[in-house]
């Protein structure tokens, strides 16, 4: 009887996991440089706003009701517009009324319709745009309540 010589070919099973434990690192460090999240992160930064915006309305609004609207330092700021609402928050913001600029500035805020707000106690849907330096920036809405 003759024995043949078989010659095996192949790859051992370290092999097979080594280069997948390769693939795996270089993925994993790959992929944030290809995800852009950008684009999310500013549209939860102006919603955050866009609501934040809206609970200091209701906030000041029930402050100036306190004081018989009275404007007074910490409790009650005057409401008259859209535009007025940026010093409710802490640290303030600034809002600018006016032509939205292209590209637009990053992390500025500008009002696309300075709706009033007035006499107190009336509601303002207020339509604003977050700047993501493109130049439609990433729009969000708040109410203001006049005071």
């Amino acid at each position: 009887m003759k024995q043949m010589n078989k010659q095996q070919s192949g790859f051992t099973l370290i092999e097979l996991v080594m280069v997948i434990v390769i693939l795996g690192i270089l993925a994993a460090t790959a992929l944030p440089k290809f995800v852009d999240l950008r684009g999310d992160a500013n549209k939860s930064v102006a919603d955050g706003f866009g609501g934040a915006l809206s609970s200091a309305a209701s906030i000041n609004y029930a402050g100036c009701a306190a004081k018989n609207f009275a404007v007074t330092a910490n409790v009650c700021v005057k409401v008259a517009k859209c535009s007025d609402m940026g010093p409710l928050l802490n640290p303030g913001i600034v809002i600018i009324p006016g032509v939205l600029p292209t590209p637009t500035v990053a992390k500025k805020f500008y009002i696309v319709a300075d709706t009033a707000a007035a006499p107190a106690g009336t509601t303002a849907t207020c339509s604003a745009v977050y700047g993501d330096d493109t130049n439609a920036g990433v729009p969000f809405t708040y109410t203001a309540i006049g005071t």
